[in-house]
């Protein structure tokens, strides 16, 4: 960021969460925080989003659990994660030395851990706002994830509101028939903003030995491949909903970002990104900057949503 007025033309409110600028980490790519310390100044990010946490601590999946494709990445590591009381005591801490906002990716099995999880994290001091995924099997419904049915999305959305006072985003699965549904649902159970999208559901096979090549079998594609397609949903969504929309999927550089930006989305998050260049998300925000400044567009509330159709 070049000075304070860059920040005053990039700030964005988000459900209530008022953020430096648009640029967030994805959720399960950026660690804790901690991890990306050394390559770059946190302080310039618009939001920190941590790595999934649970009730209790998950192992996640046996290896293989990653996989490169053409253009993206397969992952099912299984949602591997130090537990949401280790996080308090051991992670959150480092962040809170920090000027950023920290928001808690959440995760459960059940409502009732959802709410939990949302619980537990509200009475943190530095945690700023919760985003729930709703992609994991709801294990009491014979394994249906909550995010693909409307009425559990719902469900487990009214609950988590209820469970606690900080902003509330829920984070949307791109495996479903009409994606504006499920917004539209947890809209109206309360969701103060929404993420999309989480990773597409993909499968790579070893020609040799004719098995997968993860142990999952299948897992979670990100990267450039699926930026279309995200590109495409957030479109759809920002047209849908009245709560702001945070755009994700296969955002590289600066003009990815500004697609989704002009697409709808009040905000973005990088992900895969940042294993290729963990400096990425800083780029990216100098570009934006960059792009608004040859633009002449002095606040970037005046580039959202501007899509011409």
């Amino acid at each position: 960021m070049k000075d304070n007025n860059d920040s005053r033309r990039l700030a964005v409110d988000i459900g209530g969460l008022v953020l430096k600028n648009p640029v967030m980490t994805a959720s399960g790519t950026f660690g804790y925080g901690e991890e990306y310390a050394s390559f770059m100044d946190l302080n310039v990010l618009g939001a920190i989003v941590v790595k999934g946490l649970s009730l209790v601590p998950r192992e996640g999946n046996p290896p293989g659990r990653i996989m490169e494709t053409a253009s993206g990445m397969l992952n099912a590591v299984g949602l591997e994660n130090v537990g949401v009381r280790a996080f308090i005591d051991e992670k959150l801490p480092f962040l809170k030395g920090y000027d950023v906002p920290v928001i808690a990716n959440i995760l459960g099995d059940t409502v009732d851990e959802y709410c939990e999880v949302a619980n537990i994290l509200s009475e943190a001091e530095g945690v700023h706002a919760l985003e729930v995924n709703i992609s994991c099997p709801n294990v009491t419904r014979g394994g249906i994830g909550f995010g693909v049915d409307p009425g559990l999305a719902s469900e487990v959305t009214e609950g988590v509101k209820k469970a606690t006072e900080l902003p509330v985003i829920v984070k949307l699965t791109p495996n479903v028939t009409d994606i504006t549904a499920i917004a539209k649902s947890v809209e109206t159970a309360g969701a103060d903003a929404l993420s999309l999208i989480n990773t597409l559901t993909g499968l790579s096979i070893d020609i040799e030995r004719r098995i997968p090549h993860l142990k999952n079998i299948t897992g979670g594609l990100s990267g450039p491949a699926i930026k279309p397609v995200a590109l495409r949903m957030v479109w759809e969504v920002a047209q849908a909903v009245s709560i702001p929309v945070i755009g994700v999927g296969g955002i590289m550089e600066a003009d990815d970002a500004l697609e989704f930006l002009i697409a709808g989305a009040r905000a973005v998050q990088v992900g895969t990104a940042n294993f290729i260049n963990p400096r990425c998300t800083v780029e990216i925000i100098e570009g934006i900057a960059a792009y608004m400044e040859r633009k002449g567009i002095d606040d970037i509330e005046n580039l959202t949503g501007t899509l011409k159709t």
